[in-house]
């Protein structure tokens, strides 16, 4: 999938300058059956009952007192993973702790709202899911696979927080798991009813070989209360569906309903003239393209395209 009609990610896990502030769900899952993942690791922690034993009421014991149940679980934790690091690991297990987490993160990275997510879970789970999201958002632009690698740990052990999943969409989407993407951002999106994913949802649609359903989530009528900036990108991933299927006007029409002349120099807008430009050229309208690339170029000054590169290739075709 080409990079002119991918996205940029309006939400994370909380961390990079291309979060949505740490993704917070406006409300989580209230179901409390117990769930496994594909590897067969249970999301419900050592020592729970069930999960509304929140403060050690209950099937306790009579005389226990409110968070003594909680201490305590966190104690068994302790013992249960001093053992764990005594004996080899399988894959399984290797894949269950997630890679190494270096020593500099501490989870304290995260945005505040993420970490008001992970309170609700006992403190020395809540700290390790923490310091793999941190890890996540740390390498999700230079190393996408660890990243990755590292919310399936998170979600290993909080499945049922939406931003755990929310993370873990991104970083499968980052790393080209598009179809494990989709799966993740649904359930988040389940979760606490966020809309913003959809533009990331249509492009997975779109690399999956299914622009149709890409339009579809495209013409949802939650993209008219979208930020500019989520508009933007959902107008570059539907363009993109017209272009798969060979609809080279359509998709020029698109774009020429977006705001390409803005005067405005956000990133944005330097992407959604570059998609433009380059639909221009797949379009046969090479002298239109050249225009737009230098256009696109002239509000680049981070460099977040090609334009420049892309317009000298076009200038020497054009001779």
């Amino acid at each position: 999938m080409a990079e002119s009609s991918r996205p940029r990610r309006t939400n994370s896990s909380g961390q990079g300058g291309s979060s949505r502030s740490g993704g917070a769900p406006r409300r989580t899952s209230g179901k409390s059956s117990e769930r496994r993942d594909d590897r067969g690791f249970s999301d419900r922690k050592p020592g729970d009952r069930k999960p509304t034993d929140r403060r050690g009421g209950g099937r306790g014991r009579p005389d226990e007192k409110p968070g003594e149940r909680k201490w305590s679980r966190d104690r068994r934790d302790d013992r249960r993973d001093d053992r764990r690091d005594e004996r080899p690991r399988s894959v399984d297990q290797a894949e269950y702790d997630g890679p190494e987490i270096p020593e500099h993160i501490t989870g304290k990275e995260l945005d505040r709202s993420v970490q008001a997510q992970l309170r609700g879970l006992p403190e020395k789970l809540a700290a390790r899911v923490a310091r793999h999201l941190a890890a996540a958002g740390e390498l999700i632009d230079s190393d996408p696979k660890t990243a990755y690698r590292h919310t399936l740990a998170a979600r290993a052990r909080a499945s049922r927080l939406a931003v755990v999943r929310e993370a873990c969409g991104e970083a499968a989407y980052a790393a080209g798991s598009y179809a494990e993407a989709l799966s993740e951002l649904r359930a988040a999106k389940r979760m606490n009813g966020a809309m913003d994913y959809l533009p990331i949802m249509a492009d997975c649609e779109r690399a999956l070989g299914r622009p149709e359903r890409a339009l579809e989530l495209a013409k949802s009528p939650a993209v008219k209360n979208f930020t500019a900036e989520a508009k933007a990108e959902m107008t570059i991933v539907e363009a993109g569906a017209r272009r798969d299927l060979g609809e080279f006007d359509a998709a020029l029409r698109t774009l020429e309903f977006a705001p390409l002349n803005s005067k405005n120099r956000q990133p944005w807008v330097v992407r959604l003239r570059y998609a433009y430009a380059d639909t221009l050229l797949a379009a046969g309208r090479d002298e239109d393209a050249l225009e737009w690339f230098h256009r696109t170029e002239a509000i680049d000054g981070d460099e977040i395209t090609d334009a420049g590169a892309r317009a000298a290739e076009v200038e020497k075709r054009i001779g």
